[in-house]
């Protein structure tokens, strides 16, 4: 029973720990997103988010530990919050924000700072990631750009699969890692991201 003590004490500590990490973390969320509705020109929220979206995001936004990915969600919040805004909050953009590693949401932003609308026919080299991406029109030099490191190429196979890109595939339908294509739901869930001002 001293042992049972022991390790019912130690989990008593590690939840207050979990429950203090993670009010720290809302507490944060608040104040970004405050931050950011002034930034948006807003004094308070102008438009209401249903409340089985809303629940799933705040969870979600204050259990992230990564200060990058919790700007993430703070901008689909006031986005999602904001009258003017042209972000219509989607169930989707909270289940692909809470699947992104840091590296994948750099990725992604990188992928989408390009125009979409040329690259959406004309692809997006990747080999220099995380760095760089240049619009992956065919000059006739044939690809010069080599592949990306495993590492990135993971990070693409997870975009893929949450439908945020596109990965080229050979003919024999193995995915080639040179040049990935954007899709609708990778655009509308980067803007939901992006802060819009009014």
């Amino acid at each position: 029973t001293a042992s049972y003590r022991a390790i019912e004490q130690g989990m008593g500590i590690f939840e207050d720990k979990l429950k203090y990490m993670r009010w720290e973390r809302q507490v944060r969320l608040m104040q970004r997103a405050e931050q950011l509705l002034t930034e948006a020109g807003l004094t308070h929220p102008t438009r209401p988010i249903p409340l089985k979206l809303a629940v799933p995001l705040l969870e979600a936004a204050s259990l992230e530990d990564d200060d990058s990915l919790q700007d993430l969600w703070v901008r689909l919040l006031v986005n999602a919050a904001n009258v003017q805004s042209r972000t219509t909050l989607q169930r989707a953009y909270i289940s692909i924000l809470e699947q992104l590693t840091p590296l994948e949401a750099s990725i992604l932003l990188n992928i989408y700072s390009l125009p979409y609308e040329q690259t959406r026919h004309d692809g997006v080299k990747v080999g220099l990631l995380p760095a760089e991406v240049v619009v992956g029109k065919d000059d006739g030099k044939g690809d010069s750009l080599p592949e990306p490191s495993k590492e990135v190429k993971l990070a693409l196979a997870n975009l893929a699969r949450l439908g945020c890109i596109i990965i080229q595939k050979s003919w024999g339908g193995g995915e080639l890692f040179q040049s990935v294509n954007p899709t609708l739901l990778g655009k509308s869930f980067v803007e939901a991201c992006t802060l819009q001002t009014g």
